[in-house]
């Protein structure tokens, strides 16, 4: 009489687990090149709400206000950071929706234009990623850092 075997071999369950290692090893990096892109993204979203709220606050007061020295503070860094207030943010009316991990300024280059800065470094390499926009151009990047993803 002959025995029904059950169950996988010590042989298999190897094979298994070195797939699911080798699967790992190449979805663990691109998942943490993933949470770093989405994590900067805050960057370029904030300076366009930045530039439409010069560009409203010119509509009405004929103007542009400038915040020479970054909000919250001008060191960015990995972690995220309260918004302050008492800035030339709150006089155009701009606030973020909670906490930050870049670094945000405006200035105002002439009575017709302005750039808006931001600086940001969210994989705490201290290589700073730096998005910028004026008046007539939106958010771009201007980085330096070889880990960019």
């Amino acid at each position: 009489m002959r025995r029904i075997q059950q169950g996988f071999s010590l042989v298999e369950l190897m094979i298994v687990v070195a797939i699911i290692g080798i699967l790992a090893a190449i979805a663990i990096p691109n998942f943490v090149a993933m949470q770093l892109k989405a994590k900067r993204s805050e960057a370029p979203g904030n300076v366009d709400g930045i530039k439409t709220a010069e560009l409203a606050y010119d509509a009405a007061f004929d103007a542009y206000v400038a915040q020479a020295a970054g909000m919250p503070d001008a060191t960015p860094g990995k972690a995220m950071r309260d918004w302050t207030v008492g800035s030339a943010f709150d006089t155009i009316g701009w606030k973020p929706d909670g906490q930050v991990r870049g670094s945000y300024a405006v200035t105002a280059a002439s009575a017709t234009d302005f750039t808006v800065a931001a600086s940001t470094d969210v994989d705490g390499d201290s290589v700073l990623a730096n998005y910028s926009a004026t008046s007539s151009v939106n958010a771009t990047l201007a980085t330096t850092d070889s880990n960019f993803y």
